[in-house]
């Protein structure tokens, strides 16, 4: 089965899809080895971890979808990457929506932001026209060649132009053609339940720790009505506390050894990786006189 299906499948599910957010592709297989159905490639993961910036528009969508077709390589689960504003107008979105599915990701993020875009919960995001957006949605779906491939259409107009604006768009781009709904930044649960009495389509929850959206329960978000939920940040969090606490360590004491407690171990790392694997395929396909 296609892994755009096994995504539109589990999206249809009655269970919330949670799709925890994978910044490299070695996050997605631990991702996927804890028991995750999905991944989501979070935009603010790659600049961080492939270019130490901040998620303020500057990674080319060439890089990006670099980044994707390694990740849907990496696992064998659905990648629902972010594609930020589509790289351009509405044509450039139809060459985006390409390579990203000729990548391997089962679907595709796409915001209505102003260029040079934003992390959906810093202060100071702008949208382009609602009609703009739309154009830029219609061409993602004449774009796709799997119809089953997912357009997520986000809006991040709450932050700046208040919660009516959004959802008006919101409903603008599910009547458009997208599969998946995703109103960024919303302050309340009562603002979710708003966005759910008007919204047909399924809909996505962005969990984001020290955002603007309160971290709700996976239960209490499917109560709500969400169908699908992403916590893009956390690996990147974690891993980069992680980080820095062993290079002090490793600064004060002038070695690991005490640290390797809080380590995959040699062995159990190459497990992650799949070495045993690659090692059956040389046994099987490398020849030797």
């Amino acid at each position: 089965m296609n892994k755009t299906t096994i995504l539109k499948n589990l999206l249809n599910d009655k269970e919330i899809l949670v799709a925890p957010g994978a910044h490299d592709a070695l996050t997605a297989r631990v991702i996927e080895q804890a028991g995750f159905k999905a991944v989501y490639m979070t935009g603010y993961g790659q600049a961080a971890s492939y270019l130490g910036k901040p998620d303020i528009g500057i990674l080319s969508m060439s890089e990006m979808v670099d980044r994707a077709r390694k990740m849907a390589c990496a696992v064998d689960i659905p990648v629902i990457a972010d594609g930020d504003d589509g790289f351009g107008n509405a044509v450039g979105v139809i060459r985006t929506v390409q390579e990203y599915e000729a990548a391997g990701v089962a679907a595709i993020q796409l915001e209505d932001q102003i260029a040079p875009k934003r992390c959906g919960h810093m202060l100071g995001r702008k949208v382009i026209s609602l009609e703009e957006m739309v154009g830029k949605i219609e061409a993602a779906v004449y774009a796709r060649k799997d119809p089953e491939f997912i357009i997520i259409a986000r809006t991040d107009a709450r932050t700046g132009y208040g919660i009516e604006e959004a959802i008006k768009r919101a409903k603008a781009y599910e009547e458009a053609g997208a599969d998946v709904i995703f109103v960024e930044s919303v302050e309340s649960e009562e603002e979710m339940k708003a966005v759910h009495e008007q919204i047909k389509a399924p809909t996505l929850a962005n969990m984001v720790e020290g955002g603007r959206t309160t971290l709700l329960k996976n239960d209490e978000l499917q109560k709500i009505g969400y169908d699908l939920v992403i916590y893009p940040t956390a690996s990147i969090f974690v891993a980069s506390k992680a980080m820095a606490d062993l290079m002090s360590a490793l600064k004060q004491d002038g070695t690991t050894a005490n640290y390797q407690d809080k380590m995959f171990t040699f062995e159990d790392f190459n497990k992650l990786v799949g070495l045993d694997k690659f090692q059956k395929l040389e046994a099987e396909f490398v020849k030797k006189k």
